[in-house]
């Protein structure tokens, strides 16, 4: 059996989640008891799309549920960056790196569970995100890409 991979949250990432399972259990799944009760009351249930719609909705709501609560009982939170003290780039850190020939780009390191690569946060699983850890402002990383090219980033600078 394959060991799984311990999952990092930063402490604005755990509040994050937080929010989205009060959210979710009180909000959200109170709506949707409503729904399922509407749905009954229309009776011959096997027929009711109305309910059948309700109960799929349920089910993709309550595993929901279960992945946040699991990822936030079994997560480790991080207590966040030591502002590049050390040097080093590690969960929690902002690191600014540049292309050759581009602009420079920041990235906040984060853990697979709360990245968003749209929003300059990247996992420290990812092809990056591996290749940065560990490293400090000067080195040169080359992360391999899932299509098979391989980039060559600079690190500018570690925070």
């Amino acid at each position: 059996m394959k060991k799984q991979a311990a999952t990092y949250l930063t402490p604005n990432g755990a509040e994050k989640l937080r929010e989205e399972l009060k959210q979710l259990v009180e909000v959200q799944r109170v709506s949707l008891a409503e729904r399922l009760r509407d749905a009954i009351r229309m009776g011959d249930l096997s027929e009711n799309a109305d309910y059948i719609a309700a109960k799929e909705d349920q089910a993709f709501l309550e595993g929901r549920i279960l992945e946040v609560e699991a990822t936030l009982r079994d997560a480790t939170v991080i207590k966040g960056p030591d502002g590049g003290r050390n040097g080093l780039v590690g969960i929690g850190s902002k690191v600014t790196v540049v292309e050759e020939g581009s602009a420079p780009e920041t990235y906040t390191v984060v853990g697979s569970a709360e990245a968003d690569p749209r929003k300059g946060l990247i996992s420290n699983l990812s092809p990056i995100g591996m290749a940065l850890l560990g490293r400090r402002a000067g080195d040169t990383v080359k992360p391999k890409m899932p299509g098979g090219g391989v980039l060559s980033l600079k690190i500018e600078k570690v925070e």
